[in-house]
């Protein structure tokens, strides 16, 4: 039968070496790197990627068809692509408006540095 030490009894072995890191100057393992652009992208990749997996669930969900009248027009289309053609209206109207908005406070900025 094997004999096992007590917890409290230290062991023959030596202390594990700090990290090269460590010695060159660093302040440790709780140093922090400094965000990047690479990581803003790969997070924004990763929560476009969720956020297109729960839309195609919920299409895939929203198959039964209604009817969608606009003016004079009338048609039947599964709900999914109903929502979808209108979330993408109001996307572009956003951009549309986003635009004119940044060419307006950079005209601004332009005719302040002149002037």
């Amino acid at each position: 039968m094997a004999t096992q030490q007590p917890v409290n009894q230290p062991t023959d072995r030596k202390p594990a070496a700090a990290p090269p890191a460590a010695e060159a100057g660093a302040t440790g393992p709780t140093a922090k790197t400094s965000r990047s652009r690479a990581g803003a992208v790969w997070v924004g990749i990763c929560i476009a990627a969720a956020l297109l997996i729960v839309l195609v669930i919920f299409m895939l969900q929203n198959t039964r068809p209604v009817l969608v009248t606009f003016f004079s027009l009338e048609g039947t289309v599964p709900l999914a692509i109903a929502l979808l053609i209108a979330g993408i209206g109001v996307g572009l109207i956003a951009l549309v408006v986003g635009t004119i908005r940044i060419g307006q406070l950079r005209r601004r900025l332009s005719q302040e540095r002149r002037g």
